[in-house]
C-alpha cells in the first residue's frame, strides 16, 4: 500500500497491526478511540512556527528533521530548552514535555509519539 505521510496518518498498534487515517480526519475522536494506544506517524510541511504548543502525555516524541531548519523548544522546569536543527537530525521530546517550533527555513519533519491524550495550547 502506498499512501502519502503528509496527507495519511499511520497508527501503529500494539498488537502489531496498522491502520491509516486521513489526516483531516485523524483527530476527531471516534477515529482516536478506535485507534487506540498504539504509536502515530505523520509528516508535517512547515513554513511558519507552530502555532500552538503540544504536550504528549501516554509517550515521549520522536521528531526527525528531513529538510530545512528549526529550533524546537521545550518547556523544561527551569524554563526553556531551545535546541537547533539544520538539514537533518532528530530530538526524543521526552513524555509530558510541552514544546513547540520556531521555522527558520521551510522544514519537512516526520514525528513519532502515541496520539492518545494529545494536549495544546496556544503559542
Amino acid at each position: 500500500m502506498s499512501l502519502n505521510p503528509q496527507q495519511s496518518y499511520v497508527y501503529l498498534a500494539e498488537d502489531g497491526s496498522s491502520q491509516c487515517f486521513s489526516a483531516d480526519t485523524f483527530w476527531q475522536p471516534a477515529n482516536m478511540e478506535q485507534a487506540g494506544d498504539g504509536w502515530l506517524i505523520s509528516e508535517f510541511a512547515f513554513t511558519e512556527d507552530w502555532p500552538t504548543w503540544e504536550m504528549h502525555p501516554e509517550g515521549d516524541e520522536f521528531v526527525y528533521l528531513l529538510s530545512g531548519a528549526v529550533e524546537l523548544h521545550l518547556e523544561q522546569g527551569d524554563g526553556i530548552q531551545a535546541i537547533a536543527l539544520r538539514g537533518s537530525g532528530a530530538v526524543v521530546v521526552p513524555r509530558g514535555v510541552w514544546h513547540t517550533a520556531k521555522v527558520r527555513e521551510p522544514s519537512r519533519m516526520l514525528h513519532v509519539t502515541r496520539g492518545a491524550g494529545t494536549q495544546n495550547r496556544p503559542a
